[in-house]
């Protein structure tokens, strides 16, 4: 009887290993404002941000600004990542928290302090729309819709800490959704329509 094949996995641990002492080396540099490791940590990143952003602001351009801009914020805050998390997931919550307080400096999010809403289902639209699609349906949900959308069902915040983040209720918040949901099913049952040509 062979013995069980026990290297591959040990070779694929130490890889893992070799990476995020690697990840953390770069941090380290790049808190100390060292540009080649910057630059290391922007190139790996910033395709994957520019979508973040993009979910939350229409514009291409702005959100590529806003991305930027939240680079700018990453690499002044390095030292501050604790490394008790991922770290794409601490670089994505300051780019989300950018595009916030852009769209709170233009004035373009209001929520309207509706307490009313109604638990629905809401079908799954990855299987019939490509990204771009989808991207399209989201952005023609009102500014504020679409951010507690965003939040809550892309970022996965519960509704509690939405509301503290947007200055809003929680009831609110739970609105917002709902009428973000309904308005996309809206969108969705119509686009089948005009497929099925009965629109």
């Amino acid at each position: 009887m062979k013995p069980p094949l026990q290297q591959p996995i040990k070779n694929s641990i130490v890889k893992v290993i070799a990476l995020h002492e690697q990840e953390r080396d770069i941090i380290r540099q790049a808190a100390e404002n060292n540009r080649h490791a910057q630059q290391k940590i922007y190139n790996k990143y910033a395709p994957k941000m520019l979508g973040v952003c993009r979910q939350y602001i229409k514009d291409l351009h702005q959100a590529e600004d806003i991305m930027i801009t939240a680079f700018m914020k990453v690499f002044t805050n390095l030292r501050n990542f604790e490394h008790k998390g991922s770290f794409e997931g601490w670089i994505r919550r300051i780019m989300v928290n950018e595009c916030i307080s852009c769209l709170r400096v233009q004035k373009k999010t209001g929520f309207l302090e509706d307490e009313f809403y109604v638990e629905d289902t809401f079908n799954n639209i990855e299987s019939h729309f490509s990204v771009e699609d989808i991207q399209t349906l989201i952005d023609n949900l009102p500014d504020g819709y679409k951010m507690v959308f965003n939040l809550y069902a892309i970022e996965g915040y519960k509704h509690q800490e939405i509301a503290e983040m947007l200055g809003i209720s929680e009831g609110t918040s739970k609105s917002q959704l709902s009428h973000a949901r309904k308005m996309l099913q809206e969108q969705v049952n119509k686009f089948k329509n005009y497929e099925n040509g009965t629109e």
